[in-house]
């Protein structure tokens, strides 16, 4: 019998495979680099060092740093075509929410509270549910958090835990860039610690040892983030990874210009359905404040922080706010009745019998070309109102050269679709392209003043541009280009001086 986690697990995960949202998990073009990346890497069974993909970049130094989470991209699309992306993605985004709820439910939350809570964190994570390696770092983000708060909770199973840190650091930080929140994550929990230690007062027996026993967990937390932190540098650019990171979120250019970086805009659902979660975590606060451990305090401001920061950062930020307040919010509830029943008969089923066969049946289907006998349930695909896919297909069928100049997020599409036929000039990979390389691309994009620069500075033989863009409606009445083909998604425009 499935539990209700199970239930989640697989309804997520079959929404995701067989619904038009396959399609919606393709809405980025960037993993198309990540599977080129992926496959070059196998083929050459080396991790890249410099740009492979760019004619402007060329054999500069590239930081490859999702390179673990692009070989298992690279193995499954070449395997099982773009479904097999699909599926692996679907799978790590339903067992996020599915283990969501299940510790929701062990830590005590009242299993329609925790409905509730999910449906918000589910909603609000939508904005990013896309086949990028950021999705992997929200079950990472889940786990690093569980292993921390366990460790509070438990002084005996969560005190060893505390040693899974450091391997899982050491996979965390070959597949994702989100690394960085678990060091954050470490030093909250340290901090709450230390204010464990040196706000108690010793009034009784049971106030000493729990003095002590926060000096201790202080103590082997220092020694857990030495341990992560020396993890940290097992990839394959050591410390130049961590100053690469650094120098790329402390561009203020660059931050301030990439659409994932900027601040939710809470007229749109999923961010209204964060900013519901963020009133409703308020409340809680405001009624049952002095319950909260100042481990959760602070994951709270952080969380909050986080996704009002940037877009990028809502779904980890709203699953951090859903395991703090769920058993917040359950905590003075009766220790009686039907629902109550129903939550201690959900932490007590162990089997998940249900979610293995889904993703075994899914596996099934994706390595049959989408197909059950001959029906089509599978059909993951760049979605061609997003992406210029017809477009594409003339510069194939013509034998149009490149290098191709293109708007930033088209490049890994063309990346996916070209290489190593053809070169992008450039594409979404931010920082290797740097803030000044990026100016001028914008003058070019938005047909600026100086625009022409660009052009004069970074040669390109074909231009893809959106159909209704700016660039697209002053290049076709330049005699410079020639444009050659046209719909309703894009146009392409050759360089007349390249003709003979």
């Amino acid at each position: 019998m499935p539990s209700v986690a199970d239930l989640i697990f697989v309804g997520i995960l079959c929404v995701l495979v067989f619904t038009p949202l396959s399609v919606r998990l393709l809405g980025d073009a960037g993993i198309g680099w990540h599977i080129r990346t992926g496959q070059q890497i196998l083929a050459t069974h080396s991790v890249p060092q410099v740009d492979p993909f760019s004619s402007t970049m060329a054999g500069k130094p590239w930081f490859a740093w999702e390179w673990l989470y692009d070989v298992v991209v690279g193995e499954l699309e070449a395997q099982f075509s773009l479904n097999g992306v699909v599926w692996f993605t679907a799978i790590v985004i339903a067992a996020a929410f599915a283990w969501t709820f299940h510790l929701l439910i062990a830590r005590g939350t009242q299993i329609c509270i925790s409905v509730a809570l999910l449906l918000l964190a589910l909603s609000s994570s939508t904005i990013h549910f896309l086949a990028r390696p950021h999705v992997v770092s929200w079950l990472f983000t889940l786990a690093w958090f569980w292993i921390l708060d366990s460790s509070e909770r438990d002084s005996a199973a969560g005190s060893r835990r505390l040693w899974l840190l450091p391997p899982v650091m050491l996979l965390w930080v070959n597949i994702h860039g989100g690394w960085l929140v678990g060091f954050v994550l470490l030093g909250i929990f340290w901090l709450a610690a230390l204010w464990t230690r040196f706000r108690t007062k010793e009034n009784c027996l049971e106030d000493s040892l729990q003095k002590i026993a926060a000096a201790k967990r202080a103590r082997k937390l220092v020694w857990i983030t030495l341990l992560s932190a020396v993890a940290s540098f097992a990839n394959p650019y050591g410390w130049r990874l961590h100053a690469h990171v650094y120098a790329y979120l402390s561009n203020r250019f660059l931050m301030d210009h990439i659409d994932e970086f900027q601040s939710p805009n809470f007229h749109l659902i999923a961010q209204k359905c964060f900013l519901a979660l963020v009133l409703i975590t308020l409340a809680a606060l405001g009624l049952r404040g002095r319950e909260l451990r100042m481990s959760h305090a602070l994951t709270v401001l952080f969380a909050v922080y986080a996704g009002l920061y940037a877009s990028r950062n809502i779904p980890a930020s709203a699953l951090l706010l859903v395991m703090v307040i769920g058993p917040l919010l359950s905590s003075k509830t009766t220790s009686s009745g039907f629902f109550h029943r129903m939550r201690v008969m959900e932490s007590r089923m162990r089997g998940h019998f249900w979610p293995a066969l889904a993703i075994l049946f899914t596996l099934y289907i994706a390595a049959s070309r989408g197909r059950l006998d001959s029906t089509l349930l599978m059909n993951a695909h760049f979605d061609p109102h997003r992406m210029p896919a017809d477009a594409v297909n003339y510069i194939v069928n013509h034998n149009v050269k490149g290098p191709i100049l293109s708007p930033d997020h088209w490049g890994g599409y063309l990346i996916y679709r070209l290489y190593p036929r053809e070169q992008v000039v450039l594409d979404d990979r931010h920082d290797l392209y740097g803030e000044d390389f990026f100016k001028s691309y914008l003058k070019l994009i938005h047909a600026e003043p100086g625009w022409n620069d660009f052009l004069h500075q970074h040669r390109s033989s074909c231009m893809l541009l959106p159909k209704q863009s700016a660039m697209a409606t002053v290049l076709t009445e330049n005699h410079d280009w020639r444009p050659v083909y046209s719909d309703s998604v894009a146009v392409v425009l050759k360089n007349q001086s390249d003709n003979p």
